[in-house]
């Protein structure tokens, strides 16, 4: 360590304690390396305050001697958004928040509760239920990510349908600025018009305008009867009619919406060690909840399910059926990775734009490459999908050579259908030169002046999210 990294390190320990600033190489190691071991990032301290008075000490120090930040949640992100950039390695520290993980306040009156940015996702869940109340932010990574970062990151999840994603799930936030500055709006207010709201500029803008510190949260009551059916249909349209026919009888009681390509139910199937629910070319797994004990979901599913002529149908009859449909929906992810590396994509278009939005992407890649193998899944319910790509017979990380080729091919007809090229992981240091496609030069303009007034020296979470200036979208790289 160098004497000017050394006499930082000294002061923060000062101004926090000791124990809340970590030097140690193998200790550091975990957090500079993110969750697809992508980006390694490189600090010469990692901080874990344990009060919210202690990161804005830590801020205001480090806006005073320039000292890049990278605030990181539980680390779970798939695009680099919590590992130092390189353009900052050595000079910079890690901000990690897991320590502040405590409840602050339950309101039943407001429907909500207020915690600090560490706490694990299933932990919010948790003190939901124990409160006898229901937090519907739900993802596969929520035994470790953590609050703040789901925020950071406008998150979505299962049951984005009928509860909307982060954004709409958050009543008041309190955030530590780049200059250490406190801006504490946590009241449970479901109205307020007075001006600008902060929290809105925050939420997804991946820890690059401020600290996610404390976060009041809207809850709901506890589904009473919930209904889980797995669906076979024939196509992508197809499933988009029962999207709608669904809605149109159901209404806010439908959740989730999931779909599954076959190939992506065999895999997951091999994994779980499970039999197939039945055979189609594309699946449908939906679920319908009420507030209300007793409330008859079947007969009216089934009638919608008979009118409309489909006939391949699974609808689970205990809690034990419907985890094991929920099982071969979550192991996707899992599953995929027996095969070895892939290309990911989080693309959303319109939902009457999905099918043509697979059949597309799925010409241009056999065009391209004559032997790729595509697992695809997602939310249908919001349009977003999961669309992951393998190259045979590169099963490991030389896939990434193809990366932006792929990327452009999958991104350019995503674009063309109004879509976005990232629907619920966000940008981080991955995709950033591709935000000026996908958003205005007005748009940029305005996200670049509200970052210069909230961290004028650039420091917070350097490299992510916006591109850099004069970037003006991605170019294809030759074929090889």
């Amino acid at each position: 360590m160098t004497a000017l990294p050394t006499l930082h390190v000294t002061a923060l320990q000062n101004l926090l304690s000791p124990a809340e600033v970590i030097t140690d190489a193998d200790t550091m190691a975990p957090f500079c390396l993110d969750q697809r071991r992508r980006y390694r990032g490189e600090v010469f301290a990692v901080l874990q305050p344990r009060s919210v008075a202690a990161v804005q000490a830590a801020m205001r120090y480090c806006h005073q001697h320039r000292i890049p930040v990278t605030p990181q949640g539980g680390n779970t992100g798939l695009c680099g958004g919590a590992t130092p950039h390189a353009s900052v390695a050595g000079r910079g520290i890690i901000l990690s928040l897991g320590k502040l993980n405590r409840v602050r306040a339950f309101s039943r009156a407001d429907y909500s509760l207020t915690v600090d940015a560490g706490m694990v996702l299933a932990d919010v869940q948790r003190v939901a239920a124990e409160n006898g109340c229901f937090f519907p932010l739900s993802l596969a990574s929520e035994g470790s990510c953590q609050i703040g970062g789901n925020i950071a990151c406008n998150a979505g999840g299962l049951n984005v349908v009928r509860y909307g994603p982060a954004r709409d799930l958050v009543l008041g936030l309190e955030v530590v600025l780049a200059d250490g500055t406190l801006v504490d709006q946590l009241q449970p207010l479901h109205k307020n018009t007075s001006g600008y709201d902060l929290k809105h500029s925050m939420i997804g803008s991946e820890g690059t305008l401020g600290i996610i510190t404390g976060a009041t949260l809207k809850l709901f009551s506890p589904p009473q009867s919930v209904l889980t059916a797995w669906v076979g249909v024939d196509s992508i349209h197809a499933a988009a009619d029962l999207l709608a026919a669904v809605k149109n009888r159901f209404g806010e009681r439908l959740s989730s919406f999931e779909l599954v390509s076959a190939h992506a139910l065999k895999l997951s199937a091999d994994y779980s060690n499970s039999a197939l629910p039945l055979q189609a070319a594309w699946h449908v797994l939906l679920e319908l909840t009420d507030s209300i004990v007793g409330a008859e979901l079947t007969d009216p599913l089934a009638e919608v399910l008979d009118e409309h002529g489909w006939t391949e149908a699974v609808i689970a009859l205990s809690e034990s059926e419907r985890q094991q449909l929920w099982r071969l929906r979550e192991n996707i992810s899992a599953a995929q990775k027996r095969i070895g590396t892939s290309i990911k994509h989080d693309i959303a278009v319109p939902i009457a734009a999905v099918a043509d939005c697979v059949t597309d992407c799925e010409a241009a890649l056999r065009q391209r490459f004559a032997e790729v193998e595509t697992v695809v899944f997602g939310h249908l319910g919001d349009g977003s999908l999961h669309y992951n790509v393998f190259l045979p017979p590169l099963f490991d990380d030389a896939v990434y050579a193809y990366e932006d080729e792929v990327n452009a091919l999958i991104y350019e007809r995503t674009l063309a259908l109004g879509g976005t090229i990232a629907a619920e992981h966000g940008i981080g240091q991955l995709k950033n030169h591709w935000l000026p496609r996908v958003r205005s030069e007005a748009e940029l303009a305005w996200m670049r002046a509200g970052k210069q007034q909230l961290d004028p020296h650039g420091i917070l979470n350097a490299g992510k999210l916006l591109p850099e200036n004069g970037t003006h979208g991605f170019q294809a790289v030759p074929s090889k």
